[in-house]
């Protein structure tokens, strides 16, 4: 712990608690997490496979499937570490680094989701055009924005939190390092951490949510002037699925958990977006089992 009159401009290390209060649960804990952990990153693999080797399969669901592992692995095994050996000592660098990948991948996966709810669009509501206006380089182009937005928004966060002077406690009551957890260890004014902190990326979040409403607010009545109620239904299974995921922030345990719930689950919704994702599974399974 830092002294009191103590001015460190670039701290040696700091230190993160995993879940307080629930310290004697940590090694419990851990279990649900790892196995989370490794269905997410085993699932969301498999899905980044089969879209690269089917190139009509949907390329922001790879990307979504590459934001998930970003975020899970970023967070997750530095707090198993805190778990099973409590192993919370982190340098400031390496907790910087941690908390820009995190806040990146966040922005990013609701970026990726509005380019998804955009693209449903498209399919239910122009099938014809669908081509000509999701050109190569429309989704390239998409692709750049989504992630330039991204990096580009979190990127002043460093500066943010390395001009601060930290003299207060090193302790991180997380099990992991976010911006505003580290900026409360200054010793300074952090009115600009915060006002930049929640304004900036939460304004870009809630922006991408308001669009993906209306997307799907026109969708569903696209949908139900459908024909049929088959029709309806395959329309409905194209676009339903990226309903059913979007970033969730908490604290504490419900931060982890909830990080995890989601990218965990990603390929097993999204194994009835298309006939193609199952089929190319299957594929590669019967062709693993036979060598």
């Amino acid at each position: 712990m830092f002294g009191a009159n103590l001015t460190t401009f670039h701290p040696t290390l700091f230190i993160l608690l995993g879940i307080p209060g629930l310290e004697q649960y940590h090694i419990w804990l851990s279990i649900p997490f790892y196995l989370m952990y490794i269905t997410a990153v085993l699932g969301n693999g498999a899905l980044i496979l089969v879209v690269l080797s089917e190139h009509t399969l949907h390329v922001f669901l790879s990307m979504l499937a590459g934001t998930d592992i970003l975020l899970s692995t970023t967070t997750v095994p530095k707090a198993l570490a805190i778990f099973w050996v409590h192993a919370g000592e982190i340098a400031f660098d390496a907790c910087v680094t941690q908390m820009f990948f995190i806040h990146v991948a966040f922005v990013a996966e609701s970026g990726i989701l509005l380019a998804m709810a955009f693209d449903s669009y498209v399919a239910i509501c122009t099938p014809l055009r669908y081509t000509t206006i999701l050109t190569p380089m429309v989704i390239r182009k998409m692709t750049l924005a989504i992630w330039g937005r991204s990096i580009g928004t979190i990127f002043p966060v460093i500066f943010l939190l390395k001009r601060l002077p930290y003299c207060q406690t090193n302790i991180i009551p997380h099990s992991y390092c976010e911006h505003i957890g580290v900026a409360r260890l200054a010793c300074a004014d952090i009115t600009v951490n915060i006002w930049y902190g929640f304004s900036v990326p939460m304004t870009s979040v809630l922006v991408d949510v308001a669009f993906i409403g209306f997307s799907y607010t026109l969708i569903l009545q696209a949908v139900f002037r459908l024909p049929s109620q088959e029709s309806q239904h395959k329309a409905l299974n194209t676009c339903g699925s990226t309903l059913g995921i979007s970033p969730i922030m908490s604290t504490y345990f419900w931060q982890i958990s909830m990080c995890l719930f989601p990218h965990m689950l990603n390929p097993i919704i999204y194994r009835e977006k298309t006939k193609q994702i199952r089929d190319s599974m299957a594929h590669m399974l019967s062709v693993v089992g036979k060598s």
